[in-house]
Order: C-alpha cells, then sequence, then structure tokens
C-alpha cells in the first residue's frame, strides 16, 4: 500500500489565485449560502432600511409596517433602476428614476400613468424577495429561495449561543473595526479555522485567553466549533463575575461558513468576524464589538485595541504571505497535519473547511 496516497494534501494555488474561479464562487457558493446583512438594531423601527452587496447582487432590507422582515432584490420592476441607496426610515419606496412605488411587503403601490395601458394589472408586479433570517439579533440573507434555515445550516448554535451570551438580545454594536488583508478569502478563513500556527505567532492569544494544550475545533454542521479551557482567570486583564452564569469563565467561537463567525470572551464578551470578498486577490474583515443596549464600555474597547494591535496585525502578515506563496511557481500542496487525538496540532478542522470549498 502506498502511504503516500493516504495523505490528504491542501488544496491547489488555483482556488485561490484564479479570477474565474472567483466569479464561479460569487455566482455559486456565495449567492446559495447565508450571508451576514447587518445588526437587527439598523432595523428597529417599521420603515427602517438598509442596503447590502451580497454576491455582486444589491439588497436592501427592511422592516414593514406590521414589524416584519424581508429583504428584496434592489432593482424596480420597470425598467431596473435601483431602488435605494444606504440606510434610512421610509413609508414606502419610490424609484427614483419614474416614480414607481412599492409598499414595504414589496407590492406595486402606483406609477405615473400606468392606468392607461391596457391590461395593466399592479396586483401582478411585485419586488423580488430574498431570504431573510434573525440569528440571535444578526440578520444574514440567502439569494437561493430553497434554501435550508440556518438552524438546519448550523445546528444548536443558536442555544449555544444564547447560553453563552445570556443577555445577546439586548446587545447593539458599539465598535466595528476594518481590516483590509491583501489575500483571498478563502486564505484568511483557513488561518482563522485553525490554530496550529497560535503559539508560534499569537503570543498574546496563546498565552492570554485561551490555553493552547485544550483548544480544539470540530465541525457542526456547516459551523466549525472552537472550545477551549481558557488560562488563568485571574491575569484577565479586566473583571469576571464567575457567579454570573455557567458560561462566564469560558471561551468559545462559532464560523459560520463561509464568511462569518460569532467569538465569546470570558465574562461573555461578544465579537464577531464578518469576511468581505472584495475579489480574487482582497478580502476585508469587519471586527465587530457589542455590548448590552450599545453603552460605552472601556473594558470592550480595550479588547478591541489590544484585538486589532495583536492577533489582527500578527494575521495581516501571514495571510498576506501565503496569498503571494501561492502565486509562485514552486509551491506544491504539502500534506495536511492530521493528528487522530485532534487538538491545537493538528489540521483537522482545515480538512472539513477545504472538503466545503471542493464541494461548493
Amino acid at each position: 500500500m502506498n502511504v503516500h496516497s493516504q495523505l490528504i494534501h491542501s488544496l491547489e494555488a488555483h482556488y485561490y489565485t484564479d479570477p474565474a474561479h472567483f466569479e464561479v464562487e460569487k455566482a455559486g457558493l456565495l449567492a446559495r449560502t447565508w450571508q451576514f446583512a447587518g445588526h437587527s438594531s439598523l432595523l428597529e423601527r417599521p420603515g427602517d432600511y438598509f442596503t447590502i452587496d451580497i454576491a455582486g447582487e444589491s439588497i436592501v432590507c427592511l422592516r414593514d409596517r406590521q414589524g416584519e422582515l424581508h429583504a428584496y432584490y434592489n432593482v424596480c420592476q420597470h425598467r431596473a433602476h435601483q431602488l435605494v441607496q444606504g440606510e434610512g426610515n421610509t413609508k414606502l419606496l419610490v424609484c427614483p428614476y419614474h416614480s414607481w412605488t412599492y409598499e414595504l411587503t414589496g407590492r406595486l403601490r402606483s406609477g405615473p400613468n400606468v392606468r392607461s395601458v391596457p391590461g395593466f394589472d399592479r396586483k401582478q408586479i411585485c419586488l423580488t424577495s430574498v431570504r431573510i433570517e434573525d440569528f440571535c439579533g444578526f440578520l444574514f440573507v440567502n439569494l437561493d429561495p430553497d434554501a435550508k434555515p440556518m438552524d438546519d445550516w448550523f445546528p444548536n448554535v443558536r442555544n449555544e449561543l444564547q447560553a453563552f451570551v445570556p443577555h445577546i438580545d439586548r446587545l447593539r454594536p458599539l465598535e466595528w473595526v476594518e481590516i483590509e488583508e491583501n489575500c483571498n478569502w478563502k486564505v484568511s478563513v483557513e488561518n482563522y479555522s485553525e490554530c496550529y500556527h497560535c503559539p508560534i505567532n499569537h503570543p498574546t492569544f496563546a498565552s492570554g485567553v485561551v490555553k493552547p494544550e485544550t483548544y480544539d475545533i470540530q465541525p457542526q454542521g456547516y459551523c466549525l466549533r472552537h472550545t477551549t479551557e481558557c488560562q488563568n482567570l485571574e491575569r484577565m486583564t479586566y473583571d469576571i463575575d464567575l457567579e454570573s452564569n455557567e458560561h462566564a469563565g469560558d471561551y468559545s467561537s462559532w464560523f459560520l461558513w463561509p464568511l462569518f463567525s460569532f467569538q465569546v470572551y470570558p465574562g461573555n464578551i461578544l465579537n464577531t468576524y464578518h469576511w468581505r470578498a472584495v475579489d480574487v486577490d482582497h478580502v476585508a474583515v469587519w471586527r465587530g464589538w457589542y455590548t448590552i443596549d450599545g453603552v460605552d464600555s472601556d473594558v470592550v474597547r480595550r479588547l478591541a485595541v489590544q484585538d486589532r494591535s495583536t492577533t489582527v496585525e500578527e494575521d495581516i502578515y501571514l495571510v498576506e504571505s501565503v496569498h503571494k506563496g501561492l502565486h509562485s511557481r514552486g509551491y506544491k500542496p504539502g500534506p495536511l497535519v492530521l493528528d487522530p487525538g485532534c487538538g491545537v496540532n493538528s489540521e483537522h478542522s482545515i480538512k472539513t473547511l477545504q472538503a466545503w470549498m471542493r464541494e461548493a
């Protein structure tokens, strides 16, 4: 038996470097998976709306007068002008091109002189809907009308998040930090999805929040669940009330394939990663930090600064170097390090992630 043939090798470089492959992903993978759109606090009142670009499409998310959530392709059904830009509040969606006007439920209400058209029936005209879900206060959309619900994609994640962050429904964004990385989005996502590199490259993270020897990452549907014991909580830079709930002293992370992750620090402090695939060679990573009711917090702001200056900065160098290396004619994909016992020094999570990439 050829032992070498049993090895599982990393993806070929063209998955990360070929512009044509990125266009295939945009039309397929990114259009058929649940993509983060924005926090529900953007749609607190009836008539609130915001727009977001997903897989090359402009989408408008809104709350109607009955309080129901909707998402639509941001395009008028008359002559294809975009309906709205940015965010705001409105009673109706009025196209700026010819003033065709839509209810917040998507139905056409009126248009100049349309009654003069024989056989015109406004009841037959409606904006094209997009699937939208509220997942613990975070809004996700899916361009696939037949997509399964998020709870099917990410089993038990909703319940686990509510257990680790009991106040998650009261959270509001406090701070967003945007990081531009000169690499393919999959390079950045892979880097997040293994800790094989952590002891070498992230001294603050590996000796602060987490205990590397207990770190593990396991699939949970299309979620990669990160778990670990924490280092000595007495060494943390902020106070933690361990009596407040059963997970007050815990760290965990939930990566939702393909471009979003929830991360909980001790003290039930939630932060998020949101990857936005710009093109084949660039990705923007948004780090979100949250507090109850959006109240300012020196603790959370200090954590954001520390995170940006240590782990994030260290990762930028790593992923950009990898992306350069993927363009080298000398690169031949090596075997993944798959420890049967899993753990921090194993790339079993990358095996799972790259299987999803091949499947997509």
